[in-house]
């Protein structure tokens, strides 16, 4: 007889533990144990437990490769799933073997464990193994199947319920959480706020006093051009604003208009040349289906706005129309204009903003290509693959979250239908229209930044502040791709990894080719660029699209989601007061807030950008490779603090501690 030493590890969450027994089969290249009840007095499944076992097998197993668990109720006791982190097997005279887990256990199916080690499918010697990655890739096709939600959207995971979605991706957000009490009670009020004052009234209560200074430093800024123009760099959508080399042909705006906003000494047409000149456009937004909100017709623009970056590197709006194609009706407001109609102006490109962040910067790039490199990653790249050890850390909470806002948010009845002025059509005809226009390269940070012309501004905090983030996780991902892929050949031959890739070009990127996106990986700094996108856009573009966006859009004003008006065809006629019937209307205004109060909170229990519950690899390089990529975040944050202790308004949204390691709100 063998003896082997098994020692079970039951996860530290108090729901980990189970009353159950746990039934396990060791598999070996010799051969395969039978089935071993490890029912064993004392030896309890508990939270943060380890129970150890000596089991005897008639003959060796030889290298063992797999470890099945499974669990059988114990009578008289409910059934509860178990966590197990992992499993430890000693056999007689060698080192013990670890094989992670991370999974829960129950009666229904059994759960067959790896080895630790990474490998790729080109690295995987045993036959035995071979076939298991077969099979288990198979058995997640059958599970996480590809649906598509609208045709020209990026496809989803086929499951509508978070039951379907299974206990090893479903997950609880702790606190704290948003107190909502001042947002609720307004449901019955369809009617326009009288008064700034009572906008002011409803933002005191829902701003405690010293926890949100963005938030207070919005509304005492927020009419003023500079702080317009800074949120283009700075705000919750910083991903819009472009170098302005030539006048678009479609913006009726003359260099003698703008010329009393421009130093006297230039022309617009040379401050073009030097490159001060930026344009937001807001193109995508045309002919857009507007909604009906409270039974009445809300209204969409489509606006063109001009700005200056001045020498003192403030960036100043000089020219908005709220338009794309010129014509009388469709006047280009200016700052000289009167203070409401310079002030409405600047509104309706807010209101453009806001369904533009929404919509593209934060659903369809973080939230619904999150989701589909997770499906493709699960149906791709086993468990035992590198990249899967790698990226799942980034997308495990992805699936849930999705499930959450297409049966809420994004449903009949949820805020998108009843408080936004796009709607579930405006909706899904703005995601179409921004996968058509969509390029790998706005993927990219430190291309995106370099083609819009705004790498380089010195207050553009979020460009700073990002491309250090990417530079961070680009080295380290580069080490550790070198480290299991040694040569160009490498990548080429791993057929797991080209599936990937194709899998996630033809229901990610929908097969399109203008995207820019690969087909295939050829060499290896294709694969680096790749994945650090993949974990980027995950963690810190999410964070920095989504924990800010309660600070810019709790003073409504800001950052309205409806507008009740159509575009000002014409110039003098309104005053302040009448803005109030173009903002959106009570109920609408605390239905929205209530809902980016609960989006814009980070769990209490949130991991960030670097770290792990688990460590996802018990190879030496990798996990040296983790600590040197977690002491350069760490050192990052410190010079951002830093930083941010000059700045009367600090950016701390890219403070990697503050950036969740993969979207789960």
């Amino acid at each position: 007889m063998v003896q082997y030493t098994v020692t079970l590890v039951t996860s530290h969450p108090p729901q980990s533990g189970t009353f159950s027994t746990p039934l396990i089969t060791l598999i070996g290249t010799g051969g395969t144990s039978k089935e071993f009840k490890l029912d064993i007095p004392l030896q309890n499944l508990r939270p943060g437990s380890s129970a150890v076992f000596h089991l005897s097998v008639s003959s060796p197993l030889g290298r063992l490769v797999l470890v099945r668990l499974h669990t059988e109720s114990r009578l008289g006791f409910p059934e509860l799933a178990w966590h197990c982190r992992e499993v430890q097997v000693e056999p007689p005279g060698g080192p013990a073997q670890h094989f992670p887990c991370r999974k829960w256990i129950s009666s229904v199916g059994s759960v067959e464990l790896w080895e630790g080690a990474a490998r790729t499918v080109c690295g995987e010697t045993l036959e035995l193994l071979k076939q298991h990655r077969n099979l288990e890739l198979q058995s997640k096709q059958e599970t996480y199947r590809w649906r598509t939600i609208s045709e020209g959207l990026p496809h989803c995971v086929d499951m509508t319920s978070l039951e379907q979605l299974g206990p090893d991706f479903r997950y609880t957000r702790s606190g704290p959480a948003f107190n909502a009490h001042y947002l609720r009670g307004f449901a019955q009020r369809c009617e326009s706020w009288k008064s700034f004052e009572e906008i002011e009234t409803l933002f005191i209560f829902n701003c405690p006093p010293g926890g949100a200074a963005t938030a207070e430093y919005v509304r005492s800024h927020w009419q003023l051009d500079s702080f317009f123009g800074y949120q283009f760099l700075n705000g919750c959508n910083p991903y819009v604003i472009h170098q302005c080399k030539t006048p678009p042909p479609n913006l009726a705006v003359t260099p003698e208009m703008v010329q009393p906003f421009l130093p006297a000494c230039t022309s617009l047409p040379q401050e073009m040349e030097r490159g001060t000149i930026f344009l937001a456009d807001y193109e995508i937004l045309e002919g857009v289906p507007a909604n009906c909100v409270n039974g009445r017709p809300q209204h969409l623009a489509a606006p063109l706005c001009l700005l200056y970056r001045n020498q003192q590197g403030e960036l100043l709006p000089i020219a908005i129309q709220l338009k794309q194609t010129p014509g009388p009706d469709n006047p280009v407001f200016l700052p000289s204009d009167s203070e409401a109609d310079w002030l409405l102006a600047k509104i309706w490109v807010r209101n453009s903003d806001f369904h533009c962040h929404q919509l593209v910067s934060h659903y369809l790039k973080t939230h619904m290509l999150g989701e589909a490199y997770c499906v493709a990653t699960l149906r791709h790249l086993p468990g035992a693959h590198p990249l899967h050890k790698l990226l799942m850390p980034h997308l495990q909470t992805t699936l849930q979250i999705n499930i959450q806002a297409r049966t809420s948010m994004l449903a009949k009845g949820g805020v998108f239908d009843k408080s936004i002025s796009c709607g579930l059509d405006g909706v899904t005809a703005l995601i179409h229209r921004a996968m058509q226009r969509l390029r790998y390269s706005a993927l990219c940070l430190p291309e995106d930044l370099r083609e819009r012309g705004v790498d380089s501004l010195d207050n553009n905090y979020f460009a700073r502040d990002g491309l250090r983030v990417w530079g961070a996780i680009h080295r380290f991902v580069e080490r550790l791709l070198q480290f299991f892929y040694p040569s160009d050949s490498a990548v080429q031959q791993d057929s797991e990894l080209q599936s990937w890739i194709t899998d996630l070009f033809h229901h990610a990127f929908l097969g399109l080719q203008q995207t820019g996106v690969p087909q295939s990986f050829q060499k290896r700094a294709e694969l680096v660029q790749f994945v650090t996108m993949v974990i980027f856009s995950c963690s810190a573009q999410h964070a920095a699209v989504n924990f800010s966006q309660l600070d810019f859009d709790l003073w409504m004003p800001n950052c309205p989601a409806s507008l009740r008006q159509p575009p000002p065809s014409s110039k003098g006629s309104r005053t302040l007061p009448d803005l109030l019937h173009h903002l959106p209307e009570v109920n609408s205004t605390c239905s929205v807030l209530l809902t980016l109060a609960t989006l814009s909170q980070p769990s209490s229990d949130y991991i960030p950008l670097g770290f792990y519950r688990d460590p996802p690899f018990i190879e030496e390089t990798p996990r040296n490779l983790i600590s040197e990529f977690q002491a350069e975040l760490r050192n990052l944050g410190s010079e951002i603090d830093e930083r941010n202790a000059g700045l009367e308004l600090p950016y701390r949204y890219l403070r990697p501690d503050l950036i969740e390691n993969s979207v789960s709100i």
